[in-house]
């Protein structure tokens, strides 16, 4: 199953370039801008655009994502804004943390089914270090019949109540149904998603 989803992925990136632009995610960089400089971690992180704004403001950087193209892609953005970033391509379902070493984790839009979205989200759970931070921003459910874009299949949507109880180890700050604008050749409107915020107590 992972070797079919990185080939699906692998096609949409070559087919289309940078899927989302460059421009790191309105939520991360409304929930991230004011954490101190540290080891982060992207989960899912795609073409990199994510892991390049971290890696700006200081962050020591490792992205991971399934598909080796969006992680060539990752690569070039990198070298393209003068940051140096440590990319790999991953199986998340398969991938084993080092421990509670990450000051951050972020896990941007993972699509997958709900055994596989537990699976990783215990695992970045467990990768959160002492005083560390999580952050996770998905497709909501809602999204299905309300908003724009995203995909289609609500296996791979989440809610909040899905969210916070992938997540007992930590401290929930913040989740809640999110709006995000959306403009394109192809769709206009908002789309809605989930933000989670969570957090480790320090030692």
């Amino acid at each position: 199953m992972s070797d079919d989803r990185a080939a699906y992925w692998d096609q949409r990136y070559r087919e289309r370039g940078f899927l989302w632009g460059t421009e790191p995610n309105r939520f991360l960089v409304e929930v991230a801008s004011d954490l101190l400089p540290g080891r982060a971690l992207d989960l899912a992180c795609g073409q990199g655009r994510n892991s390049v704004w971290l890696a700006q403001r200081g962050h020591t950087v490792t992205g991971l994502d399934l598909s080796p193209v969006a992680i060539g892609h990752a690569e070039e953005l990198a070298r393209q804004a003068g940051v140096v970033i440590e990319f790999h391509a991953v199986d998340l379902t398969t991938w084993q943390p080092e421990g509670r070493t990450w000051d951050l984790v972020v896990l941007s839009y993972l699509q997958v089914v709900a055994e596989d979205r537990r699976l990783i989200h215990e695992r970045a759970e467990a990768a959160v270090a002492a005083g560390g931070t999580l952050i996770v921003i998905a497709h909501h459910l809602d999204n299905l019949t309300a908003g724009v874009g995203g995909p289609q299949s609500p296996e791979v949507l989440y809610t909040c109540d899905d969210l916070i109880g992938d997540f007992p180890g930590l401290s929930i700050e913040r989740c809640e149904r999110v709006l995000r604008p959306v403009e394109s050749e192809e769709i206009s409107g908002e789309a809605i998603d989930v933000l989670l915020v969570a957090s480790r107590a320090a030692r």
